[in-house]
């Protein structure tokens, strides 16, 4: 990539922005990330974060994930970050009464790589899973999917951020992009900062389309609640990421497990916005549901959760890309932040500073939901 002195703000100090951020700086940019709160404290913080791009898709977006997949092994080798980024598959299988042969069938035309197993098999493809809780027609095994702990994976970006010279701004309250003459100048903060610039990039999670429409701009969004809970340390033997009818599982650093499910976060109460409750019996409830999955039946802790917004666009695909109308703002908006993570920060880094149209985003510009568009 070229090396620039462009000035940048980005906004938002999750998996999309810290990326992006990184990337920027390594290229020369003069780089500051700015955060309402503490890195990694809303979505990339609550995400189940399976690597993966199962199931069917259109084909531009498989394939952006294909990618998008290969980045993060390449990540986890150089950055020594094993521990955190792991591939060690990801079996799925379907609800009573529905099956996901079609899936599979999918999975294999278009080379992905996808194994059908029986409840007897899978044991010996991946263990740690109860075959009595698998369904009888058996279950879906990819091999090459795998899973990130964000948090960690943050860290590692913001310290390659700090070491090009850029810089992180915590705690400054909402950041507001200033526009002057149609193009953004720099953003604004709650806490009274302000940064120059000539380009910004909104990376700010389910807030995205909150912050564009303070700018005249329409990003459709179905957003739900998210709710993740972590478990105390435990003795299991599962490494796959598992999708069930009633649980998602995957293993995450130190011996604990993180769960979450979509009965779970349709229980969650909503008082307003930021206001949450999570019943005691939902926690309880996702507990049971991951031990009843997994070898053992073992005993699970509750260690912790986290419950907040989730970005899904309003057509489900990334909002990648630069605003029409207002020059110098690019925004990143996704539910498969953990997935995309590290490619669309790459991308976005190469756009904001060379101009240059990257052509595996051409799908996914905000420009789609323009009237006549």
């Amino acid at each position: 990539m070229t090396v620039s002195t462009a000035r940048v703000v980005v906004v938002g100090a999750g998996i999309l922005g810290a990326s992006t951020a990184a990337h920027l700086a390594r290229s020369g940019a003069s780089v500051d990330l700015v955060t309402e709160g503490d890195v990694a404290s809303g979505a990339s913080g609550r995400s189940l974060s399976w690597l993966n791009s199962a199931g069917a898709r259109s084909d531009a977006y498989h394939l952006l994930r294909t990618v998008a997949v290969d980045r993060w092994r390449t990540f986890a080798h150089r950055a020594d970050l094993q521990r955190a980024v792991r591939f060690d598959g990801g079996l799925t299988w379907a609800p009573a009464g529905q099956s996901y042969r079609e899936r599979h069938a999918h999975e294999l035309s278009i080379g992905y790589d996808s194994l059908w197993l029986g409840p007897d098999e899978v044991a010996a493809w991946t263990p740690g899973v109860d075959p009595a809780a698998i369904a009888a027609e058996g279950a879906v095994f990819n091999p090459g999917e795998g899973w990130v702990d964000l948090p960690l994976a943050v860290d590692e970006l913001l310290a390659r951020l700090r070491a090009a010279g850029g810089r992180l701004h915590t705690g400054v309250g909402r950041a507001h992009p200033v526009v002057e003459n149609g193009r953004v100048t720099g953003v604004r903060t709650d806490s009274g900062a302000t940064f120059t610039a000539d380009a910004v990039v909104l990376a700010t999670g389910p807030w995205v389309p909150r912050d564009l429409a303070e700018l005249g701009v329409t990003v459709p969004e179905d957003t739900p609640v998210s709710l993740l809970l972590r478990t105390k340390p435990v003795d299991v033997a599962l490494r796959a990421v598992l999708n069930t009818p009633r649980v998602a599982v995957r293993p995450a650093p130190s011996g604990t497990l993180v769960l979450d499910s979509g009965w779970s976060e349709q229980e969650v109460v909503v008082h307003g916005e930021g206001d949450y409750e999570v019943k005691e019996s939902t926690l309880a409830g996702l507990l049971a549901e991951a031990s009843r999955v997994l070898a053992g039946n073992p005993s699970l802790e509750l260690a912790g959760h986290g419950v907040g917004p989730k970005p899904i666009p309003g057509d489900g695909e990334p909002v990648v890309g630069p605003v029409d109308g207002i020059a110098g703002l690019h925004v990143l908006f996704t539910h498969s932040g953990a997935t995309l993570g590290l490619v669309l920060g790459e991308f976005t880094a190469r756009e904001v500073l060379t101009g240059t149209a990257h052509p595996l985003l051409a799908s996914f510009r905000p420009a789609r939901f323009t009237p006549g568009a």
